[in-house]
């Protein structure tokens, strides 16, 4: 689920296409100048509508795509458009895998000591909670690349199980720093058995 905020012209114009004519749209990966995969989208709500036309709007990422060829205007309309080809999705994930990746976003969560995301955990995949979990901008893309279930998940078990330790490492730290000058409960030395070796 993706919730978006429509301003441009073209792009309410886009809006209004889906909700008049029940069409998907694609958003594409614009990474190095370029744009190769994107997902499919559907309009699933408007939430609000502003008094200068611009929307809050909640969509819902269906498949993904590879761009064939692009245009930045379609004829008659103000959004761009393009031929695309859809990418097989090979559901191959095993139970472990996810129970694994599921355990580790829970572990994430406390040690960012923050509420972890309200998501059915029956429903959750590779793609439900990966916006989630602190990747760059980078790594969603490799993620949106990746054909398979399994491939998916081992991506982001890899993620978290190297970006966890950093962030105990932080919590760890910020301990040490809120610490400096308040020491607790430490025995005053008397240096009774204290000696100078000869």
């Amino acid at each position: 689920m993706l919730p978006l905020h429509i301003f441009e012209e073209r792009y309410r114009e886009l809006i209004y296409d889906c909700e008049i004519l029940d069409m998907t749209f694609g958003i594409p990966a614009y990474i190095g100048s370029s744009m190769e995969y994107g997902t499919e989208v559907k309009l699933e709500k408007v939430v609000e509508t502003y008094p200068d036309s611009s929307k809050d709007v909640i969509c819902r990422g269906l498949q993904v795509f590879r761009i064939e060829e692009f245009t930045s205007r379609q004829e008659g309309r103000k959004y761009g458009g393009g031929t695309v080809h859809f990418l097989e999705n090979i559901e191959n994930g095993t139970a472990e895998q996810l129970d694994q990746f599921k355990g580790l976003i829970k572990e994430l969560y406390v040690q960012l000591e923050i509420p972890p995301p309200k998501k059915n955990s029956h429903n959750i995949n590779s793609y439900t909670l990966s916006h989630k979990i602190g990747l760059s901008l980078e790594q969603e893309y490799t993620l949106l690349k990746l054909l398979t279930e399994k491939e998916r998940l081992e991506f982001l078990i890899n993620h978290l199980s190297i970006i966890i330790p950093v962030v105990q490492e932080l919590n760890r730290t910020r301990t040490v720093i809120e610490m400096n000058g308040h020491f607790k409960k430490f025995d005053p030395l008397d240096f009774e058995d204290y000696k100078i070796e000869e």
